[in-house]
């Protein structure tokens, strides 16, 4: 599913009418025994709410809850690679007290954004000095180009979005059935001692 922000800007070599996209919502599965079954949503966008590169891995959830209550949450991991580092685990965990209720629990491990270059002065910099660590391999970037050329070649337009949302309400269908998309939330302000 692609999509694109209402007032992609035009000029600067973007022609009137430019089907580029600035949103991309993508299902993908693994066909091998280990990950039968087990979808994979990947979502880009421009133009956010909340600026970040996040993984979420959400566990199967349990046939029922270990506190007798119907609810629908699972445990996760989380992964923020940027612009702050974090990793999360979130499980349901029990209320103190005699109840049998759960309540759910996010142990955080996050280091603040520094003060060193941005992704783009290093990845510049790697450039010039021809260090390749950063950069994929021309067996991975064909191998990606096989995927995604099918899904650009369709001559569907993109959906239209407003900037600073999470992108066209088409996308959520992608994901009805999984929950909905993860809606990352921006990292939380550090406290100075």
């Amino acid at each position: 599913m692609r999509g694109q922000f209402r007032g992609f800007p035009r000029g600067l070599g973007i022609v009137a009418g430019s089907r580029v996209e600035t949103f991309a919502a993508v299902r993908l599965q693994i066909d091998n025994s280990r990950w039968s079954g087990v979808p994979f949503y990947i979502l880009t966008r421009k133009r956010l709410p909340v600026i970040c590169t996040e993984v979420l891995v959400e566990m199967k959830g349990l046939p029922h809850s270990p506190f007798g209550e119907n609810i629908e949450s699972s445990n996760y991991v989380r992964f923020r690679l940027g612009p702050d580092v974090a990793i999360a685990l979130g499980v349901r965990s029990k209320t103190p007290g005699d109840a049998m209720v759960g309540h759910e629990v996010e142990l955080l491990a996050s280091q603040g954004a520094t003060d060193e270059m941005d992704a783009y002065e290093r990845l510049l910099g790697d450039a010039m000095k021809g260090d390749p660590l950063l950069f994929a391999r021309e067996d991975a970037v064909e191998a990606e180009w096989r995927i995604v050329t099918p899904i650009l070649d369709r001559a569907t337009p993109p959906h239209e979005y407003e900037a600073g949302t999470w992108g066209p309400v088409e996308a959520d269908r992608l994901v009805a059935h999984s929950g909905g998309w993860h809606k990352p939330q921006p990292a939380p302000t550090r406290r100075s001692s």
